[in-house]
Parts: C-alpha cells; sequence; structure tokens
C-alpha cells in the first residue's frame, strides 16, 4: 500500500483521536511499519527532551564515520582497521577529544565548529539535498514523502564500540541514492536526513579478531565534487570530483531504501 505522508499523518491521528490516547513517534513508527522493529539507530529521538547526553556519539565510534576509502577496497578479506592512518583503509584526521558538530565532516569545511541552527540553514554541497529533523514523526513523514511510498527500509550498522579492527567477509548491495540520516553531534537530538546524488549503498559483513560479527553500513559516492578537498587529500591523495569514494556509516545513522520484498525484514 503506498501513502503521500500528509495521508499517513491524517490516518494516524485519526486513530488516536478515537481512543483518545495520547500518540508517540515510536506509535507513529508502529502504524506505519508494524512488523519491523525500530532501529537502534533512531532511539535517541525517543528520549525526552533534555534527557539525552552533550556528547551522544562517543569519541571512539567517530573512527566509524571518518574512515575513507576506494571502492575496489570493498572485497572479502581485505583487512580495515578503524582510527588507523596508516592503514590502506585511512581515517581522515583522529579524533582525540570529544567535539560538537556534524559526525560526517567529508561534505563542508569546519562543520564542527557550526552551531545547530547554523548547519541546518546553511547552503546544500553539490548534488546535495538535506532536511534537519528533530522527532521520529517527521522522519517518516520527510523519507516517505520523498520515496512517494511507505514500501522503505531504514539499514543501520552494528559496530562494536570497543573494537577497531576488522576483515571484509561479504559486500551486499542494498540500494542507489538512498537518503542518509545521521544523529548530530548536538546537546538537541536532531537528525540531518539528506541525500546525494550517484551513490551507492552496500551492508559489508565484518569480522572482529575474537570472533565477533559486525554489519557495516556502507556508502560510495560517485560525484565526489562537494566532498571537502582538504580531508580527501589528507585521507586519500585525492581531489574532489576525481575518483569515487567509500566511507562506513557508524551506529548513530541509517540509510533508508526502497523495499522491494515484502518476504524479508525491512531492518538489517
Amino acid at each position: 500500500m503506498e501513502f503521500s505522508h500528509i495521508t499517513v499523518l491524517a490516518l494516524f491521528c485519526l486513530a488516536f483521536v478515537r481512543t483518545g490516547a495520547i500518540p508517540s513517534g515510536e506509535d507513529y513508527w508502529k502504524y506505519v511499519w508494524p512488523n519491523t522493529p525500530l532501529p537502534e539507530a533512531f532511539s535517541d529521538l525517543l528520549l525526552p527532551y533534555g534527557k539525552t547526553n552533550s556528547l551522544p556519539i562517543r569519541v571512539e565510534e567517530l573512527n566509524q564515520y571518518s574512515t575513507l576509502f576506494f571502492p575496489h577496497d570493498l572485497y572479502p578479506g581485505k583487512k580495515i582497521v578503524l582510527g588507523n592512518t596508516q592503514s590502506v583503509v585511512k581515517m581522515v584526521r583522529p579524533f582525540t577529544e570529544p567535539r560538537q558538530g556534524v559526525t560526517d565532516s567529508i561534505w563542508l569545511k569546519n562543520k564542527e565548529r557550526q552551531s545547530l541552527d547554523d548547519f541546518c540553514n546553511s547552503p546544500t554541497a553539490i548534488g546535495e539535498h538535506k532536511h534537519c529533523v528533530s522527532s521520529l514523526e517527521s522522519m517518516i513523514d520527510h523519507v516517505i514523502s520523498h520515496f512517494r511510498t511507505s514500501k522503505i527500509k531504514a539499514i543501520s550498522s552494528t559496530f562494536d564500540k570497543n573494537e577497531d579492527q576488522y576483515v571484509v567477509e561479504e559486500v551486499k548491495k542494498v540500494g542507489e541514492n538512498a537518503v542518509m540520516c545521521h544523529r548530530l553531534n548536538f546537546k538537541k537530538v536532531v537528525f540531518n536526513c539528506h541525500q546525494v546524488r550517484e551513490t551507492t549503498a552496500y551492508v559489508v559483513s565484518l569480522a572482529a579478531p575474537d570472533g565477533s560479527k559486525a554489519k557495516a553500513l556502507t556508502v560510495c559516492h560517485h560525484d565526489t565534487r562537494g566532498m571537502n578537498p582538504e580531508l580527501l587529500y589528507e585521507a586519500l591523495k585525492v581531489s574532489p570530483g576525481t575518483v569515487s569514494v567509500c566511507h562506513f556509516i557508524g551506529n548513530k545513522a541509517a540509510a533508508w531504501v526502497p523495499n522491494y520484498s515484502v518476504d524479508r525484514p525491512c531492518v538489517i
């Protein structure tokens, strides 16, 4: 079944008016996707206002977002060390202290110095469309409106917060031109939902030395003209717009893609 976001919201509100209940973001999710669990990546959106930590993303986790590599590095047997600048798969500028700002710093310079309002109201990069959302309901409305259907799925990573060494076991393509929703690193819970044209999303199966497994949501950008030239050169010695570049997406983010199968779970 397909709905416009206005129709979904109207039906949802009408259902709760009839029961007299007070709807929540989790209720809204269950109304739209009753058989799909809520991704852990979006759990911060369910916290009462003011109850979140000032730094919701740990310094160690930022390594997940900042490891840049080329598409040909995605193959079984490839060794990956997050945050190790000597690795073939390189991390951009290791973080040594907490900082507020945007976790994904590859699109614009000095994002970590911007305020929340500055970032959300700033111009987009080349080929980028973005929208800041501060509630689960607004995120659902946004992605349904974007894809013009509720037949979509959210895919997120399952990195071990204390592990930084992995070996690639499998690479699975999950969609083109996904809408990425990143948790921003501000005191207020806000996600940046953006789409960058000419991208391919993958789920990469990883194995740690202790035998534990992880799933890494990975995005490869084929149009890199809008990327930060300093970071690209520092990590890969390339310039924007010259080659395709990939990066992992950490646990506090998810990718939205069309869900063509009703038999498979909608959350990976």
